[in-house]
């Protein structure tokens, strides 16, 4: 059975499934927070953020020690540092003249160790 489906208007053939389910599906999906976490995922893409999110969920650090860590300049850490930070993944505190970095909250922790274990996993299969 071949049924016409309006989309963004858009119509595209729906040649098989069930139109009454994909439509409940694409109504529960909420456009805003799938795009939030499309951006979180982007920030932790790049290699080096999450190696610092990595090592943030480990101890907390300071962009020197970062920089040493990663073998970057303390300029390039602190570029990903800014980025983790404006994506909520990072947050800071002063101590003394050192801004302290760690992972926002538990959720972060959760995302790499998750990640960590899924890559573990995919490893052990190929």
């Amino acid at each position: 059975m071949t049924t016409n489906i309006e989309h963004s208007k858009e119509t595209y053939e729906h040649i098989c499934g069930d139109p009454v389910r994909t439509k409940k599906l694409r109504e529960v999906m909420i456009e805003d927070e799938i795009l939030g976490m499309a951006q979180i995922f982007k920030a932790l893409s790049d290699p080096n953020r999450m190696k610092i999110a990595y090592l943030l969920q480990h101890e907390e650090l300071c962009v020197c020690d970062i920089a040493a860590i990663l073998d970057c300049s303390v300029a390039t850490a602190s570029h990903h540092l800014r980025h983790l930070k404006q994506m909520n993944i990072t947050s800071s505190r002063k101590e003394g003249k050192n801004v302290i970095y760690f992972l926002k909250d538990h959720h972060i922790k959760t995302l790499i160790t998750m990640t960590l274990e899924h890559q573990k996993e995919r490893n052990e299969h190929e």
